[in-house]
């Protein structure tokens, strides 16, 4: 990515190479391949961007800015301005948002009106507790249909998967804020060498 400067302010950012004019000259979009080096390039007004993600957040957890261009000391700089968490909790609508006129005809004050990270968290716990238990449920159909008795290994795999999910979900309501819940799904190296995160993981059935 590149930028165009005239009288010391940027003009045009460019994404990609092509022809172009600059003052009264047409250039090709070779101005942009190895034949012309930078400083025939920023002679022109032609400067590369340099990109500062110093201020860019997980977008998992937080909604960056778009970027800002600035030309100082000589150099096109790309920057984010400061992060906003995500909501960790829904927001419901309110009767300001009635008073306003933005209340939808279907809904109430007080009824949902985005899903926070932590309603979305515990619905993939959820999924992926039912996605394990699933491989097993078999056993369960073959009690009922056939009387044949369930090992114990498999009821008592079963139960540690539904047990370690209600600890998960119970980990993520409980958790203040975006930065809490990002912590609780940050993996740290331990001594072994193994990568762990403080909400755990739900069981496998080993082979």
């Amino acid at each position: 990515m590149w930028g165009l400067v005239e009288s010391g302010s940027i003009t045009k950012i460019i994404n990609k190479p092509k022809a172009m004019v600059i003052g009264d000259i047409q250039y090709s979009r070779n101005i942009f391949s190895s034949r012309w080096t930078k400083a025939e390039r920023e002679a022109i007004g032609i400067y590369e961007v340099e990109f500062d993600d110093s201020n860019k957040k997980d977008k998992q957890w937080y909604i960056n800015t778009d970027q800002s261009f600035a030309f100082a000391g000589g150099k096109i700089t790309a920057s984010y301005g400061s992060a906003t968490a995500k909501a960790h909790a829904d927001t419901t609508w309110t009767q300001a948002d009635s008073d306003n006129g933005d209340l939808p005809s279907d809904k109430s004050v007080g009824d949902i009106k985005t899903r926070g990270l932590k309603y979305n968290l515990i619905k993939t716990v959820k999924a992926q507790a039912a996605g394990i238990l699933q491989d097993t449920d078999w056993y369960v159909v073959r009690k009922a249909d056939a009387g044949t008795a369930v090992p114990s290994s498999i009821t008592n795999h079963r139960a540690a998967v539904r047990t370690k999910a209600a600890e998960m979900e119970t980990a993520i309501t409980n958790a203040s804020d975006t930065p809490a819940l990002k912590t609780l799904y940050t993996y740290t190296e331990q001594e072994d060498g193994s990568f762990t995160r403080p909400l755990g993981e739900l069981p496998r059935l080993e082979s």
